[in-house]
């Protein structure tokens, strides 16, 4: 199975680097450099590499996930986990943080939902970003300890 991959990244490769040499000179105008097929066929080749890589990272991972003992367990742990954050910072997100009216006369429509959906956001990254800190830190503060 390794070989046959080999093979065709091989052939990937070599296709792109041909490819590669008939892209448009930096002197032809931007408008005619995008309808180029060389330039086309690359982003397909591009697109196709990565549904692949996002296949089979969900397909081993999800195998991984289910052929290790406990992994079950682990992942809803994880997975409630994530829920909880979201749902605390869902509670934590205040949707008059932005003059609406401001914002429409800017010309961005906005409404207190969507106000509300970016602070959440917000505060998902911030609390996760606070527990990956602490929980870095707690780690090392505990070898230090234990040494």
């Amino acid at each position: 199975m390794h070989k046959i991959i080999k093979i065709i990244l091989v052939v990937l490769g070599v296709v792109g680097a041909i490819l590669w040499f008939q892209l448009p000179s930096s002197d032809v105008p931007a408008t005619e450099a995008i309808n180029n097929s060389s330039m086309n066929f690359m982003f397909i080749i591009t697109y196709v590499l990565l549904g692949i890589a996002i296949v089979a990272t969900v397909l081993f991972g999800l195998m991984n996930l289910i052929t290790s003992k406990g992994g079950l367990k682990k992942a809803m742990f994880v997975i409630v986990g994530l829920l909880v954050v979201v749902v605390i910072s869902y509670a934590m997100a205040n949707g008059t943080d932005v003059n609406l009216d401001e914002m429409a006369r800017k010309g961005v429509p906005t409404t207190e939902s969507t106000v509300k959906a970016i602070g959440t956001g917000l505060n998902v990254f911030f609390l996760l970003t606070i527990i990956a800190v602490g929980s870095m830190l707690y780690s090392g503060a505990k070898k230090m300890i234990s040494k």
